[in-house]
């Protein structure tokens, strides 16, 4: 059975909960990973989306800051969270689907890193480079270790290829492009043996973004975007992974996210 994957950073999922509602009915994913909810643990809003049939919701938030979520059509179980850098704030959650190919969704949040890059004066890019290199023993421990089908989505923050950014000379000094960010999650890559989906679909030579600053007049216009929004799969996994979208439309949606989702079709 194939099923359709989207994955979005909602920025306040309480806030936005109307723009979820579009989007599932609009595209009609199985399952719906969300970032930075801002949702405390137990206040998710569930109503009208178990109206909506996703009656399978795993979430894992705080009040304010961070939070994730897998809502879903489809059932599963074994949820758990991983608390990287022993910070205990709500950057992971994952779950396990059965079926004729079993596999692991993880849905990420990884921190932003703030926006000087230098670990010394900045403690939230120390925390992103510390989060990114516990990702990477992680792939090695519970993801190559342990074998299986697994796939990682979320918003990791990092735009890793030359066209993943608008301009890639500008922002080598940049937060989410630098060098030792774009080189630590090509380790975590290599760690996992992660395929990544959405450039299986669209050429590196191609520039390909998934997120437009609130700070532009005019985002479609300057389109100064960044790819910081990711599909990874094990190679297993990602050999299904029939066709991509960037719902790029959405940007323009009243009181929307600066990310937009991206879904992709298992077959």
């Amino acid at each position: 059975m194939g099923f359709r994957l989207a994955t979005w950073n909602i920025n306040s999922v309480r806030l936005r909960i109307g723009l979820v509602e579009r989007l599932l009915k609009e595209h009609q994913p199985d399952i719906l990973c969300l970032q930075e909810t801002k949702c405390p643990h137990g206040q998710f809003p569930s109503k009208s989306l178990h109206e909506l049939g996703y009656i399978h919701i795993a979430e894992f938030g705080q009040k304010g800051y961070h939070g994730v979520a897998i809502v879903s059509r489809l059932p599963f179980s074994e949820q758990h969270s991983h608390n990287f850098c022993n910070k205990g704030d709500s950057r992971h959650v994952s779950v396990r689907f059965e079926g004729k190919l079993p596999f692991t969704l993880h849905n990420f949040y990884v921190p932003a890193g703030g926006d000087e890059p230098d670990p010394e004066v900045n403690e939230k890019f120390a925390h992103k480079l510390a989060f990114l290199e516990e990702m990477e023993a992680w792939s090695k421990s519970h993801v190559a270790a342990k074998g299986g089908e697994a796939i990682i989505v979320g918003d990791l923050n990092v735009a890793p290829l030359e066209h993943d950014v608008w301009n890639h000379k500008q922002l080598l000094k940049v937060v989410c492009h630098t060098p030792v960010e774009t080189e630590r999650f090509a380790k975590v890559m290599t760690a996992g043996n992660w395929v990544d989906v959405m450039r299986n679909h669209v050429p590196p030579s191609e520039k390909l973004y998934t997120w437009w600053s609130y700070r532009s007049a005019d985002w479609q216009a300057a389109n100064k975007g960044r790819r910081l929004d990711h599909v990874l799969a094990t190679p297993g996994l990602a050999k299904h992974a029939k066709s991509l979208a960037v719902i790029r439309e959405s940007r323009g949606w009243t009181q929307t996210s600066d990310h937009v989702p991206v879904i992709v079709d298992f077959e």
